[in-house]
C-alpha cells in the first residue's frame, strides 16, 4: 500500500504519493492539486502493478541507440547473412535518425514522415528493412514494459514489387551451358535441380550419390560483407534432390579423384564466388548465348536458373509436392504462390473440363427426359385444366 502526504508550495497546498514499484524499490509522484486526485492515481497505479500492466515512466527515457544495440545483439537465431543486412539497415538508416531519441518520445506521425522521406530516396526493400529494424527495437521496449504500445506499428508502408522471373526452355539452357564453357555443368545443375547458388557451390563430393542420383543439400555458402560464409540451407532444413540421368557422367568427372570433403565446384578447397552480373563469367555466357538466341532475356540472372528448374519440372508433369521438396520450400502452398504463373495452362484445362462436363450433362438430361404427350385435336395447350393432377 502507498501513502499520500501534503506539502506546501508557492501556489498553495499540494499532495505527493509514495508507493513501491514491482521491484520493491520506493518512488514518489508529486504535484497533485487535491487529495482525491492523489488517491485516484495511487489506486490506479496499484491496480496496474498488481495486473502486470504498470509502466515505469523513467524506463521510457532510455535512448533508442542503446535499445537498438541490445536488440541486434539478441538476434543470434539469424544466419550471418540475415544479421548483416539488419546491421547495415540499423547503421545507415535507423541509428542516425533515431539513435539519440528516448524511446518514449517517438511519435507515430514522426515515423510516418520518416518512412515517406526514405521512400522518396530508396527502394521499397530498403525502406521495409529499415522500418522493420526500428519496429523490432520498439517491440522489445514494449515487452520490457517500457511502453504501453508501439507507436512505430501501423504506418503506411511502400509495397514491394516482385522482380520479373525468367524461364528458359531446354534448348536455351543447353545453349547457355555450352557458352558457359568451364561452368557448363554448374549451369545445367542449377537449371535442372533448382539448387540455390549458395547450395550448389557449398556442395561437397560426399553429398553426391551418383548411384542413386541424389544430392544431399545440407550447406549453403553466402557472401557476408565480402567474405563467403558457410551455413545451413534456407530454413535450416537439409533435403535430398534428384539428379537427372543425363547429368551423372558430368558430375562423375567433377567428383572423380577428389576426397569426400572437397567441394564439387571450383578448386575443391575454396568456395566459388558469385559471378558479377555485369562482367562475370555468367554475363559472358548470357551475351554469347543471346547471339544465337536473342529471345534469351538480356537481364537473365543466375537465380533465374532456379525458376527455370521449377518451370521445366512442372511442364514435365511433376506434381507440386515433388517440386516443393526439390526446391526446399516450406510448403506446397508456398510453391503454388511463388509459381502461380506457371499454372495458367491448368486454368485453361479447368475451363475445358467444366465445358466438357456441362455438355455431357446436357446429353444425359436430354436422353432421360420423358417424351412430350400429344394433345387431343383442338385442345388449347394453355388451358390449365389439361395439367391438373
Amino acid at each position: 500500500m502507498g501513502s499520500i502526504y501534503p506539502y506546501s508550495t508557492a501556489g498553495g497546498k499540494r499532495y505527493f504519493v509514495v508507493y513501491r514499484k514491482p521491484d520493491r524499490s520506493q518512488t514518489t509522484k508529486r504535484g497533485f492539486a487535491t487529495k482525491r486526485e492523489a488517491q485516484l492515481f495511487l489506486a490506479s497505479t496499484e491496480v496496474r502493478i498488481a495486473s502486470g500492466q504498470w509502466i515505469d515512466a523513467g524506463s521510457a527515457k532510455v535512448a533508442v541507440g542503446t535499445l537498438g544495440r541490445e536488440w541486434l545483439a539478441s538476434q543470434t537465431h539469424l544466419k550471418p547473412s540475415s544479421r548483416h543486412v539488419l546491421e547495415v539497415a540499423w547503421r545507415v538508416h535507423v541509428e542516425p535518425v533515431w539513435g539519440r531519441r528516448a524511446v518514449g518520445e517517438i511519435r507515430h506521425s514522426e515515423v510516418q514522415d520518416w518512412v515517406a522521406e526514405l521512400s522518396s530516396r530508396k527502394s521499397a526493400t530498403v525502406v521495409l528493412r529499415a522500418y522493420g529494424v526500428l519496429a523490432g527495437v520498439v517491440d522489445r521496449a514494449v515487452k520490457d514494459r517500457r511502453l504501453e504500445s508501439n507507436p512505430v506499428r501501423g504506418v503506411h508502408l511502400p509495397r514491394k514489387q516482385s522482380k520479373p522471373r525468367h524461364y528458359l526452355s531446354h534448348r536455351q539452357v543447353r545453349l547457355l551451358a555450352r557458352e558457359a564453357r568451364g561452368h557448363g555443368t554448374l549451369v545445367l545443375l542449377l537449371a535442372y535441380t533448382g539448387l540455390r547458388w549458395g547450395e550448389a557451390v557449398a556442395l561437397r563430393v560426399g553429398a553426391v550419390d551418383l548411384d542413386r542420383r541424389r544430392l544431399l543439400v545440407s550447406a549453403n555458402a553466402v557472401n557476408v560483407a565480402g567474405r563467403i560464409v558457410a551455413g545451413t540451407p534456407k530454413g535450416h532444413v537439409s533435403r535430398s534432390v534428384p539428379i537427372p540421368a543425363f547429368l551423372v557422367d558430368d558430375m562423375r568427372r567433377l567428383c572423380g579423384g577428389r576426397p569426400t570433403e572437397a567441394l564439387v565446384f571450383g578448386t575443391g578447397g575454396a568456395f566459388l564466388p558469385t559471378p558479377t552480373h555485369g562482367d562475370g563469367w555468367f554475363a559472358g555466357a548470357r551475351t554469347r548465348a543471346r547471339r544465337a538466341d536473342p529471345t534469351i532475356p538480356s537481364n537473365l540472372a543466375i537465380h533465374d536458373l532456379r525458376h527455370t528448374a521449377a518451370s521445366l519440372a512442372i511442364s514435365a508433369g511433376a506434381n507440386v509436392k515433388a517440386v516443393q521438396r526439390m526446391l526446399g520450400h516450406a510448403s506446397a502452398a508456398m510453391t503454388l504462390d511463388t509459381y502461380a504463373d506457371l499454372f495458367d495452362d491448368d486454368l485453361d484445362a479447368v475451363a475445358a473440363a467444366l465445358d466438357q462436363a456441362k455438355r455431357a450433362s446436357d446429353v444425359v438430361n436430354l436422353l432421360s427426359e420423358p417424351p412430350e404427350e400429344e394433345l387431343p385435336d383442338g385442345a388449347d395447350p394453355h388451358d390449365s385444366g389439361l395439367f391438373e393432377l
